[in-house]
């Protein structure tokens, strides 16, 4: 009895540790912050602009300020401003004074150039709603966001530079209302031209909560995928934060694919140059990199002739890729010149190796070295080159005319190269350049400077090796390794079968060189070629460097490109690269990708248990614990077969025809596999984490209960054991008709929280009788023998009257006692759902009492009719009896429910929350039906 009592909690003690350490690995586990704090040089200033009379009356919540520092802020209390409007809005709970990171920087770059150009930093106060968790207010918020469009571009009207769009940079959630301004009716596209958005999740919601997000999503994206072709001259950036954003998973932070035309593009921070950090969901906004990152595209995208931001949307991309994509270590240039006249008294020197290695330091002369084609073209297929002065110069030619060992005239392919942190660096594929007589490598003149310069000719398989990556289940315990002897400067080892989002790996990279002489950093960097969400790390020589390799976007179909490790590497060094699946991180996908969708697993297997213990009460006229039962109820394949059935057939047009016939909602299940975040075991694995986080929910109300009613049984012992008789009593009908005038009038989040406390505390009362009438029965003298005789036991004997799991219980002579334990234990049951409904209203609730200064009604209220009818049913509970079901008709029908109701919640339910509560109301309404037929 003892080993079969404790199997069921060694196994959810085991997926609660699994789940542990997934969530630890999302929370805990990701690379340290690698950004620089900005700072202002002068106290920040936000100047309030007025707004019309009419926008202020209709948005009271909502203010729109100009940021400034110092001489800048008093120059422009006057509002006569000659810059370039951008426009920043904050996500869920943010501040319209995160916008001073880009007003800083921007200012300083502008006093750099003599504010030759400028930008006016508009900034909109959105009260700090948490517009992530209440969709509600979105579509205000956009509407108001149009309105300030237009009193920006006013005050400009009389001046000479006018500007006719505004540029807007939105962080999370305001990136997605930047988005849905196109939807509005009377929006021209033509007033934005450029939008970067921070960390935004433009797919889906990272917690559906209401309909209204849901809805306001579903909105936006269809528009965008519909009106593609008419968004053209919008250019898009999407900045996603990598694994240190534990908020908002870079996945959902790239745009819609369909939507993906040449003017949108999306980014991993952890790719961008010249920044390579990962941010987490609030640095995005601060983190200096990407700052000077997007100030540097700002400037290089104004237009000298309007001195606006361009209204070319090829350059506009163009100036994004140069400062998001690859950086060629060059200062941007519209139309660089085809070709250039390399001049100078300079020495030409001819290099005829295929490897070649030139260090210099505090040289005054500058050289020339060329390095003739004509000898390498039939054994190499590539040239590599890397230099390690990261100034902006042109370094690599081109030579055209092959008669000569001088180069008159060139063409530049420095625009070739990439910046890396500790390199510049260029790959040329000698086939694609057949004109070309002499590559041509420009050393200038240096003072006090140190720097060295690589080449070598290659044939391109010679480096390139290929690592097969090891099976998801081998769980670390075997590995992939390869060895190589490095004597060139780039090798590529590509991870074979690395494509989808559940694959997570750790990849052991351990250098040893020859010689002890001081070598450069290597650089590693993990490049996904379907995405720009590459990672670069780099080490010291020799060492032990491991990466974590997980992908933020699985490889879409009709692609077979590979992931790629590119190890920038030491000559006459070893390389040992060993690669092994990684559980944590592989839990860490699971609950990055899929933890919105547990509150509707943990509710299905609370659901199935409450069906099971309503057929045990109809079987043997006992209602067994929560616990117990849902060991014995809570099985996957009563769930999980059907939806994987529906899922697959939905495959087919003639049975998606004729859902559709039926206007039954499309299954949630079927959406993560169209987007490739879904792999077969997940639902598996995600209801047996609902089951896990159930029962340990189930101990907590147990152990919560018996404290609670320990407390109240100390300060009032009760000596009987009251019923009551009536299902709704005068003062329960007055009780219910004031709470549904609350939930109508203010929140019905604020009545449903007053409504559970309410059944919380008759529970508690309940439980507090059963326990007097259990000290009745057992008696004074009986206390006093167990205290005296057998402590042990008498432990035993106290956890079971307090516990009702405990058979003792069921067996009591006395049959009130033993069926007020029953209907404790159904009670408990039901408290245990209705908990999860208050739950996921919660956010309704907090949004309501944030706002409650400027309006006593929440409008829209997402859960204003649900909580009326749960308002009505849970009054009628609170005082029913167990007892009182088995003479229903509907007994039989009603216990079967349960199970097609946890079926559909886990396929209707899991991208959408909101409808959770649906499932659980429609059960228990049910249930007092019970009561009453």
């Amino acid at each position: 009895m003892g080993r079969a009592s404790w199997l069921p909690a060694l196994f959810y003690g085991a997926l609660a540790a699994l789940l542990l350490l997934g969530v630890r690995d999302v929370l805990f586990l990701y690379e340290e912050n690698r950004c620089s704090m900005t700072y202002m040089y002068e106290y920040p200033e936000y100047l309030k602009i007025k707004l019309p009379k009419k926008t202020t009356r209709r948005y009271p919540a909502y203010e729109l300020y100009l940021y400034g520092e110092g001489n800048y802020a008093e120059e422009n209390k006057n509002l006569l401003l000659t810059g370039i409007p951008i426009l920043f809005l904050p996500g869920n709970a943010g501040s319209y004074k995160q916008v001073r990171s880009l007003g800083s920087i921007a200012l300083r770059k502008a006093e750099d150039i003599d504010f030759k150009y400028h930008f006016n930093f508009f900034s909109v106060n959105f009260n700090e709603e948490l517009v992530a968790l209440y969709g509600g207010s979105l579509q205000r918020q956009t509407k108001f966001v149009h309105e300030c469009i237009k009193v920006i571009l006013k005050l400009y009207r009389d001046r000479e530079f006018a500007p006719t769009s505004v540029a807007i940079v939105g962080h999370s959630m305001g990136g997605l209302v930047a988005r849905a301004l196109l939807t509005l009716k009377n929006f021209k596209p033509e007033l934005i031209n450029l939008l970067i958005t921070q960390a935004t999740p433009h797919i889906a919601p990272v917690m559906p909560l209401d309909k209204y997000l849901t809805d306001f999503y579903t909105a936006v994206n269809d528009h965008w995928i519909l009106k593609a072709q008419d968004l053209r001259n919008l250019t898009t950036l999407s900045v996603a934060g990598g694994f240190r954003d534990y908020q908002v998973r870079s996945g959902l932070a790239f745009l819609p694919r369909l939507s993906q035309h040449d003017s949108a593009l999306s980014v991993v921070s952890s790719a961008v140059p010249r920044a390579w950090a990962s941010t987490d969901h609030l640095s995005i906004v601060w983190c200096k990199e990407l700052i000077l990152a997007t100030i540097r595209a700002f400037f290089d995208l104004i237009d000298e002739d309007t001195r606006q931001i361009t209204e070319d949307p090829k350059k506009r991309m163009s100036v994004l890729n140069h400062h998001f994509v690859r950086h060629p270590a060059k200062i941007f240039e519209e139309n660089p010149e085809a070709f250039t006249e390399l001049t100078g008294a300079y020495t030409w020197i001819t290099v005829k190796a295929s490897k070649w290695t030139y260090s210099v330091y505090n040289d005054s002369d500058g050289k020339y070295f060329t390095f003739p084609l004509a000898s390498h073209r039939k054994s190499s297929s590539h040239v590599y080159c890397e230099n390690s002065m990261l100034d902006t110069s042109s370094w690599i030619y081109g030579c055209l005319n092959s008669n000569s060992s001088m180069c008159l005239e060139a063409t530049d392919l420095s625009w070739r190269a990439e910046l890396l942190p500790t390199t510049k660096v260029v790959i040329l594929k000698l086939q694609d350049y057949p004109s070309l007589s002499h590559i041509v490598i420009q050393v200038p003149p240096t003072a006090g400077n140190k720097y060295t310069l690589d080449c070598e000719f290659f044939q391109e398989d010679s480096r390139t090796e290929q690592l097969p990556v090891t099976h998801i289940f081998s769980f670390g315990l075997s590995s992939s390794k390869i060895v190589l002897n490095s004597t060139g400067l780039l090798y590529n080892v590509q991870l074979q079968h690395f494509t989808q989002i559940y694959q997570a790996f750790k990849i052991h990279v351990e250098s040893h060189c020859q010689s002890l002489k001081e070598r450069k950093p290597n650089v590693y960097r993990l490049h996904i070629p379907w995405s720009h969400e590459d990672s670069i790390i780099v080490a010291k020589v020799p060492s032990l460097t491991e990466i974590s390799a997980k992908l933020h976007v699985a490889r879409p179909q009709n692609d077979s490109r590979v992931p790629e490790l590119n190890i920038y590497s030491s000559s006459d060094c070893q390389y040992e690269v060993i690669l092994q699946t990684s559980l944590t991180q592989i839990l860490g996908q699971i609950i990055r990708f899929h933890a919105g969708a547990l509150p509707a697993y943990v509710v299905s297997n609370i659901l199935l248990t409450y069906g099971g213990q309503l057929s045990t009460w109809i079987s043997t006229g006992q209602c067994p614990d929560l616990t117990l039962e849902l060991v014995r109820t809570a099985k996957p394949y009563k769930v999980e077969p059907l939806i994987s059935i529906v899922v697959f057939l939905q495959g087919f047009n003639w049975f998606r025809e004729m859902w559709e016939s039926l206007s039954l909602p499309e299954v949630d299940a079927a959406a993560p596999s169209s987007q490739d975040t879904w792999f077969p075991l997940a639902s598996l694995i995600l209801f047996l984490f609902g089951t896990g986080i159930a029962y340990w929910s189930g101990v907590f109300f147990s152990i919560s209960l018996r404290l609670f009613s320990s407390l109240w049984f100390t300060l009032i012992r009760p000596t009987v054991l009251r019923r009551d008789t009536k299902l709704l009593t005068p003062r329960g009908l007055c009780g219910v008709l004031s709470l549904a005038l609350v939930s109508w009038t203010t929140c019905g989040a604020f009545a449903i929280v007053i409504i559970y406390l309410q059944y919380w505390f008759k529970v508690i009362k309940l439980h507090v009788n059963v326990r007097a009438e259990q000290n009745i029965l057992n008696g004074d003298s009986d206390h006093s023998k167990e205290t005296s005789q057998n402590s042990s036991n008498d432990t035993v004997k106290n956890q079971s009257s307090i516990d009702c799991t405990s058979k003792a219980t069921q067996s009591l002579p006395n049959s009130t006692t033993a069926e007020a334990v029953n209907n404790l234990k159904m009670h408990v049951t039901i408290l245990n759902l209705f908990t999860w409904i208050m739950l996921l209203n919660l956010p309704s609730l907090i949004y309501w009492l944030k706002n409650l200064r400027y309006s006593v009604s929440l409008d829209p209220d997402p859960c204003r009719s649900t909580a009326i009818i749960l308002i009505c049913i849970l009054e009628i509970l609170i005082n029913s009896n167990i007892s009182e079901l088995k003479s229903s008709k509907l007994l039989k029908i009603i216990a079967k429910v349960p199970l097609p109701l946890s079926v559909a919640m886990v396929a209707f339910g899991r991208l959408h929350l909101y409808k959770v509560p649906h499932f659980v109301t429609f059960s228990l309404l049910l249930h007092v039906l019970c009561c009453i037929v």
